[in-house]
Order: C-alpha cells, then sequence, then structure tokens
C-alpha cells in the first residue's frame, strides 16, 4: 500500500469547461444524501465526507487552472520546496532551520525537511499572528483609537 503513496502533481487540462460543469453539479449535490464512487464495473462505495471534500477542491482548483500537488505528510522535501511553500527565500528558511524552528535531517550537505513539519510550522505562525493582530486590536480599541480615526481629517 506504501507504494501507492507517492507525490504527484496534476496540471489543469487545456480545456477546463468540462470540470467547470462538474464544478457546478457538485456544489449543487451539496444537500443531497451520501456520495459514493461508482466503478467501472458498476460497483459502488460510499466516500466519507472528508474525501468528498477534498474531491470538490481539487476539481475547483483545476477548474480555475491551478495546479494542485498530492503528497503523504512524511514526504521529504528540499529546502528550495520547503522555502517555495512558505513563500519565503530559502537563505531565510535555512536561518530557521538554524535557529531550531523546524527539525530538519541531513543528507550529506544537504539539508531536508519533512512536509509535515513545514505545514506544522506554517500553522504555528499563522496561529501566533492571529493572536498578534487580536491583541494590537484590543489595545488600539482601549486605547480609543478606533474612536480618533473614525472621521478622517480634511487635508485640502
Amino acid at each position: 500500500m506504501s507504494s501507492a503513496l507517492r507525490e504527484r502533481t496534476v496540471l489543469p487540462p487545456d480545456d477546463p469547461a468540462e470540470l467547470a460543469r462538474f464544478v457546478q453539479e457538485l456544489r449543487g449535490a451539496g444537500g443531497r444524501a451520501r456520495a459514493r464512487l461508482v466503478g467501472p464495473d458498476g460497483s459502488e462505495i460510499d466516500i466519507p465526507d472528508e474525501l468528498y471534500g477534498v474531491l470538490r477542491d481539487v476539481v475547483t482548483a483545476l477548474s480555475e487552472g491551478l495546479a494542485i500537488s498530492i503528497a503523504p505528510h512524511n514526504t521529504m522535501l528540499t529546502t528550495q520546496e520547503a522555502a517555495d511553500l512558505l513563500n519565503i527565500s530559502r537563505p531565510t528558511l535555512v536561518r530557521l532551520l538554524s535557529e531550531g524552528e523546524m527539525p530538519h535531517t541531513m543528507r550529506g550537505r544537504h539539508r531536508r525537511v519533512m512536509l509535515r513539519d513545514v505545514l506544522d510550522y506554517q500553522e504555528r505562525t499563522r496561529q501566533a499572528r492571529r493572536r498578534t493582530l487580536d491583541q494590537m486590536t484590543a489595545e488600539a480599541e482601549e486605547d480609543g483609537l478606533y474612536d480618533v480615526t473614525a472621521t478622517p481629517r480634511r487635508t485640502r
């Protein structure tokens, strides 16, 4: 079974019209009974709600012209791949690894990072930003800054 778990990127089709119709049908099927997968031989199995949601997201992204990558969480990434995923420079990622922000391994002279560790770091930083913004908003409200800036001054 683990041999089937490989990284894979799916590019959008040249003509997304068929996918666009499929997306519309998926959106319209939201309130229906349990989703089912029908095989070429007519056999049917229920699709779990989580998997149905993933399928809907994949089809939506492909219909919008976006490529989709599917990879198990234990996929090893190069520093450049991890930096691209986090939308930061490779030197910044290397600094984060050196500071212990994310676990990594060395293969010879090259660092490798597990996909799950990159996603965990991404979620941790997202939550930290959210907490900081919530705190700044609360402080601004306590200081009455929203009242001060509610009516802009005329500058001309």
